[in-house]
């Protein structure tokens, strides 16, 4: 058999047991195979190591089990350096037909590629295999850069893929993960851990450090210096210290460029700009955009930027003064982002409301607090929804040990408890 056969069946799971594929990521795998059978590319994106290549190996394990025949099934890791020479499309399309000759597979062909932005031309590929009527194929690809879902993917494949944002375990799925109650102190723990699915496998504080620091260079280096040829890579990290260090803060690029030039470093507007674009393009950080809640339109200009795991805030840079109430805001936003809805910072009568979350043109307002522990808390944080006059759903979420009752329509919700709310109201 051909030495690159021999390989792809190393990695596949024609002739042996799919290996432990960690927490089952339900969530997940029902909106995916809610997609299986049909034309479209399932595309899976998201920042490097929170989970999409245990999620493909589970959708794999999904169709073994639903009936398909495992050798018509290939998976394709480009994080293997076995697959190194897989360099461009033309490679990958020889594979793929050696496969064919050599396996021989009858009837629909189920082909994963994991972090396919590492071949050269690759949407030329998957473009023509899903116009081709003559090949029964289904696509399953993944990437670590929202690169993939702009200019490249999307002028190639409009109308043709579906999309799914993979995220680190979300705080149910690390009340899974560890078999433990929901409470608040469990919701602490995870606070002050984060959600990077390999830190459960890892035992001691400094072993987590060391891979979160790990990840964070590969992450820098691979999807952002290299990539786009980054001459300034202290400043590249030194940005996203920044917006770590500002994570829920409103700020302006001028703001940014101002405090560098303030600490007699020479840069500007188009590069902080740029290196911003870059780190959310990784998924390392998230931007939200005001929104005027009266004229219902966005206004640029001013943003938030939060981060994509507490990680990198808890174990990096636990010094800087990123207080639990900003890590409880940043959660929350995260939540609301798996949840699906369309996020903003809402801006009314000039009060601030933490989040504006839309989802079929329906709001929910959201203020995010870490304690109500005196009535003059409690009415600066109820005050900008109580600002608001229309009859959406309106909630403040805190760490109260107690539960509030409802004020003026506005509901008081414990963020161990969002959860429950999100899958009421969304």
């Amino acid at each position: 058999m051909d030495d690159k056969i021999t390989v792809l069946e190393k990695y596949n799971f024609w002739t042996r047991e799919i290996p432990d594929t960690g927490l089952l990521r339900e969530d997940y795998l029902n909106r995916i195979t809610g997609f299986i059978s049909n034309k479209l590319i399932k595309v899976l994106v998201g920042q490097r190591r929170v989970g999409k290549s245990y999620i493909m190996r589970q959708l794999i394990g999904y169709l073994i089990k639903s009936g398909v025949n495992p050798y018509n099934i290939v998976y394709i890791n480009m994080e293997f350096t076995d697959f190194g020479y897989i360099e461009n499309y033309l490679a990958l399309d020889q594979l793929i037909a050696q496969y064919a000759t050599r396996i021989k597979p009858k009837g629909r062909i189920y082909i994963f590629i994991d972090e396919i932005q590492q071949i050269a031309g690759w949407e030329k590929l998957i473009n023509s295999y899903s116009q081709d009527y003559t090949k029964n194929v289904e696509l399953f690809i993944s990437g670590s850069n929202s690169d993939l879902l702009s200019g490249e993917l999307a002028g190639y494949l409009s109308g043709r893929y579906v999309q799914f944002q993979v995220f680190p375990f979300s705080y149910t799925e690390y009340l899974s993960r560890l078999n433990v109650q929901n409470n608040k102190e469990n919701f602490l723990s995870y606070l002050h851990s984060g959600g990077l699915p390999e830190l459960y496998n890892l035992q001691g504080t400094e072993t987590q450090r060391h891979y979160v620091a790990a990840l964070k260079d590969t992450i820098l280096l691979r999807d952002i210096i290299q990539r786009y040829k980054i001459n300034d890579a202290k400043l590249l990290e030194d940005v996203f210290v920044f917006l770590i260090n500002n994570a829920s803060n409103l700020v302006s690029i001028n703001n940014i460029v101002n405090y560098f030039k303030s600490k007699n470093r020479k840069t500007s507007y188009d590069t902080i700009a740029g290196y911003i674009q870059y780190l959310k393009n990784s998924y390392l950080v998230h931007q939200v955009e005001r929104y005027q809640i009266s004229g219902k339109e966005t206004m640029s200009g001013i943003y938030k930027y939060y981060i994509n795991d507490l990680s990198f805030n808890n174990f990096l840079y636990p010094g800087y003064s990123y207080g639990i109430g900003y890590k409880l805001e940043n959660l929350v936003y995260l939540q609301l982002l798996s949840f699906g809805f369309e996020i903003y910072v809402g801006y009314m009568r000039n009060k601030e409301v933490d989040f504006v979350a839309l989802k079929n043109s329906k709001p929910l307002y959201i203020q995010v607090a870490y304690i109500l522990n005196d009535a003059e808390t409690m009415k600066r944080e109820y005050a900008p929804l109580e600002a608001i006059n229309d009859s959406y759903p309106k909630i403040v979420v805190t760490m109260d040990d107690v539960v509030f009752e409802e004020k003026l329509g506005i509901k008081h919700v414990q963020v161990w408890k969002l959860n429950e709310f999100l899958m009421a109201v969304a």
